[in-house]
C-alpha cells in the first residue's frame, strides 16, 4: 500500500488532543486514526478524553471518522470511571458519531460494563479479521493477557499494540481479566512479527515513540524471557 494513500496518524493525550487534561497528561496515551486518504474514511483506535478533539483533528486532515478499533476495555483506552475519574470514551464520540465500535469477540462483556455501549455498537471479532477502511486492510491479533480480549492491529508494516506491548515492558498482569500465561503466549506470537515493522505502543512509556520490532526485542527485557 502506498503511503501516498495510507492515513497513518499517531497522537498523544494532553499534548496533541485534550490539551490541558492532568490525567491524559499523566496516563500519556496514544490514539491512532488509519485511514484511506482517497475516500477520506479513517478509524480511531482507542479514542478517550476529548473524543471532539480527535474528530477534529482528522477533519482537518480532510478525513471522516467512520469506525473505531478498540485494543481492550480500560477506560483510559475507551472511556469510563478510572481512579475517581470519569473519562469521556467511545459513548460519548457515538454522540457525535454513528459508527461501528471493533473489538474481540473476549472483550465484549467487559467494554459493556466499563462503557455502557450497546450491542448494536459493537462488532465482534476473532483473531485475524480484517477491519477494511477504504481499500486499506487492517488485520486484527487476538492477545489476551492484559485482559482476556486485548488486541493488536497490523497495517501496512505498523503493529498498534495497545497496551499489550511497550517499547519497555509489557501490559501489566495483575488486573481484573488479566493472565500472565496468557501474556507470555501473547509476547511469543509478538515476536514473530518481522523485525522492520514499527512498533506503535498504547501509550508513551519510553522517549521514543515508536521503534522497529528488531530494536524492540534487542532493548525490551520481556524478550530476554521468551
Amino acid at each position: 500500500m502506498s503511503d501516498d494513500r495510507l492515513y497513518f496518524r499517531q497522537l498523544l493525550s494532553g499534548k496533541d488532543f485534550a490539551v490541558g487534561d492532568p490525567l491524559a497528561q499523566q496516563m500519556v496515551n496514544f490514539v491512532y486514526a488509519i485511514g484511506d486518504r482517497v475516500t477520506g474514511e479513517c478509524v480511531l483506535v482507542d479514542p478517550a478524553y476529548a473524543v471532539g478533539d480527535l474528530v477534529d483533528a482528522v477533519a482537518a486532515d480532510d478525513m471522516t471518522v467512520t469506525g473505531v478499533l478498540a485494543t481492550h476495555y480500560h477506560p483510559d483506552h475507551v472511556g469510563g470511571s478510572m481512579m475517581g475519574h470519569t473519562i469521556e470514551g467511545i459513548a460519548a464520540l457515538l454522540d457525535r458519531v454513528d459508527c461501528p465500535i471493533h473489538i474481540q469477540a473476549d472483550e465484549s462483556e467487559w467494554v459493556r460494563k466499563t462503557t455502557h455501549v450497546g450491542d448494536q455498537h459493537l462488532v465482534t471479532h476473532a483473531s485475524g479479521d480484517i477491519v477494511r477502511v477504504g481499500e486499506i486492510d487492517i488485520t486484527l491479533l487476538h492477545t489476551p493477557g492484559h485482559t482476556p480480549g486485548s488486541q493488536c492491529f497490523l497495517v501496512d508494516g505498523r503493529l498498534v499494540a495497545g497496551d499489550t506491548l511497550f517499547l519497555e515492558g509489557c501490559g501489566r498482569t495483575d488486573l481484573p481479566g488479566s493472565n500472565p500465561q496468557q501474556m507470555m503466549q501473547s509476547l511469543q506470537r509478538l515476536a514473530e512479527v518481522p523485525n522492520d515493522t514499527i512498533l506503535y505502543p498504547g501509550h508513551r512509556y519510553s522517549a521514543a515513540s515508536s521503534a522497529t520490532m528488531e530494536t524492540v526485542k534487542q532493548i525490551n527485557f520481556v524478550f530476554d524471557q521468551i
